[in-house]
């Protein structure tokens, strides 16, 4: 008997944008005598970028509350300190 069908991975296509990006042309010569992607690992370093911005644009769009948050700890101790086990 298989999996339940909530297990099964769900495979859909995703729609891509053709796109034109200019590359060094000794690395995407490299690349392809490496037999590496160069789409795929474009599209990995552009999704790696784009983490990266919306990690640091989440940072500072929570500044003032983390460190409202830092500044109470600091002042009172966590929360619930009393109550941990370790």
């Amino acid at each position: 008997m298989g999996r339940p069908a909530r297990f099964e991975a769900v495979k859909r296509a995703i729609p891509k944008k053709p796109t034109n990006v200019s590359l060094s042309v000794d690395l995407v010569e490299e690349a392809k005598r490496l037999g590496i992607n160069v789409s795929e690992a474009c599209q990995s370093g552009l999704a790696a970028g784009v983490k990266k911005a919306r990690e640091a644009e989440w940072q500072e769009e929570n500044r003032a509350a983390i460190e409202w948050w830092n500044d109470y700890v600091r002042e009172n101790g966590l929360p619930l300190a009393k109550y941990r086990q370790f």
